[in-house]
């Protein structure tokens, strides 16, 4: 990593406080409270391509399949609803806080809409309702670092050094992004500056790239479980919880298989899930975007399925200690 205080660093004896007291000695050791970090990474679905409420008739199909025109059938406010306050403004979570760094601007604040690659306010992804489910589930505020770029493959941009060769600079960024989001937490959320960071847990959301190589298809499931036993030992944590999210948007079944089989090889060395996704993909007549299936065709529906589905397989990973 290119930052002076490496990472681990940052994280080492990350559960305790050892303060002294002069002539009397060291005083006892005293838990500090933790901050709770997922790294979210992945390609252009993991930046957020959810379309909130643009509703262009020719760009946006009229605003079918946005988030503020999903929210006037009951059904889906009743589910989704706490998306917006009662003022009828987009909510915000002080509680949990997201952490984002485009190619254009650094995003960071209370879990909302608006974290995706896009300037302004009108687009989100997976991490809207991740936030929301690991909120809820955990005690002590939560903070969503994600790390992603369109485009990009695990079999280049992505690949782990156990996998041999050149390692790909994205999993070296990927580390970087962190490392930033974890120094930089005082000064973007003031009224954490005293928590003690933990990373708590990795999710992966990529795949489409690899599934348009056939030999990246082939090498899938290998590098899969090789990504995640790297980000393991580079987190020093053996035993970090890991959520896979099929790229269930592409026809491509032996990319959800490869897929599949690279998660359940890592599950043999530390707590791995992988959660199926391709019920959740919406008819491009019903979709703001009707020409990109490789972005759910910005169905908002899909990318609150996602996430929510993430997070409550993120949350039978974590330590029963964590919850409320």
């Amino acid at each position: 990593m290119t930052s002076k205080l490496p990472l681990l660093a940052l994280l080492a004896g990350s559960s305790f406080l050892l303060s002294f007291q002069g002539a009397g000695g060291p005083a006892p050791v005293v838990d500090k409270q933790p901050l709770h970090v997922f790294l979210l990474a992945g390609q252009s679905n993991m930046e957020g391509q959810a379309v909130v409420d643009l509703d262009h008739e020719e760009h946006y199909n009229g605003g079918r399949g946005t988030l503020a025109k999903l929210l006037e059938a009951p059904e889906f406010e009743e589910r989704w609803g706490w998306v917006r306050g009662d003022d009828g403004a987009w909510s915000e979570r002080s509680d949990v806080g997201v952490w984002y760094r485009t190619p254009h601007e650094e995003k960071k604040g209370p879990l909302s809409i608006g974290y995706a690659v896009y300037g302004g306010r009108h687009h989100f992804g997976p991490e809207l309702a991740f936030g929301k489910v690991l909120g809820d589930r955990l005690e002590g505020p939560v903070l969503l670092v994600k790390a992603c770029w369109g485009g990009k493959s695990l079999h280049v941009d992505f690949r782990p050094p156990s996998a041999g060769g050149e390692v790909g600079p994205y999993y070296e960024q990927m580390f970087e992004e962190l490392d930033a989001a974890l120094k930089g937490v005082g000064a973007a959320f003031p009224e954490w500056k005293e928590l003690e960071p933990e990373v708590e847990g990795f999710v992966w959301f990529q795949g489409w790239n690899d599934g348009c190589d056939g030999e990246a298809t082939r090498n899938y499931a290998e590098n899969l479980e090789l990504l995640i036993g790297d980000v393991r030992e580079r987190l020093d944590s053996k035993k970090l919880p890991v959520v896979v999210g099929e790229t269930g948007n592409m026809n491509n079944p032996a990319l959800h298989e490869a897929q599949e089989a690279g998660a359940k090889a890592a599950r043999r060395r530390g707590p791995t899930a992988y959660v199926e996704t391709r019920d959740f993909l919406r008819a491009a007549e019903d979709s703001p975007n009707t020409g990109h299936g490789h972005h759910w065709y910005g169905n908002s529906e899909s990318y609150l399925l996602v996430g929510d589905a993430m997070g409550a397989a993120m949350v039978k990973l974590l330590p029963k200690t964590r919850g409320r």
